[in-house]
């Protein structure tokens, strides 16, 4: 019963404006950040995006998306490896990685701070090597995360 339960408190809490609201602020800061990180030179599968993923084509980079997810989290930032279409490297190595806002979003970030997401981002994948780059990007990372915390 507690699981129908709350299916039913999930169910009422999407019927509400706030919600609606959220979700749309999801895309919105997804559509942000992919627009940033193509600013800045990074290749997305389809260009873009239209929903609450971002998935960053690493095959014109000797990067792979094992080597990029590893080197992001040192930063302080999570992202998945991904495989993209026609990918050689396989499931487990990859050729990219995979960007969502929803956690993002529920911290209160908005436009802006995806603006300053995609330099770190792409910081840390222009030199992934680079301890120094790591453990700055690492403090900005920390900083907007004290900005918006979890509660």
């Amino acid at each position: 019963m507690h699981v129908i339960a709350a299916k039913a408190v999930a169910f009422k809490q999407a019927m509400t404006p706030e919600f609606a609201d959220y979700q749309r602020q999801i895309v919105n800061n997804a559509k942000v950040l992919a627009e940033e990180l193509l600013a800045r030179g990074l290749e997305l599968i389809s260009g873009g995006t239209d929903n609450h993923i971002v998935l960053i084509n690493l095959n014109k980079s000797d990067l792979t998306g094992i080597d990029a997810e590893n080197a992001l989290e040192h930063a302080g930032i999570v992202v998945n490896k991904n495989s993209v279409p026609f990918d050689k490297k396989g499931p487990s190595v990859t050729s990219g990685i995979r960007l969502g806002t929803p956690a993002l979003t529920t911290r209160g970030m908005k436009e802006r701070e995806m603006k300053t997401i995609a330099e770190c981002i792409t910081r840390v994948l222009e030199r992934p090597y680079d301890t120094r780059v790591l453990n700055d990007v690492r403090s900005m990372v920390h900083s907007l995360c004290r900005q918006f915390p979890l509660y």
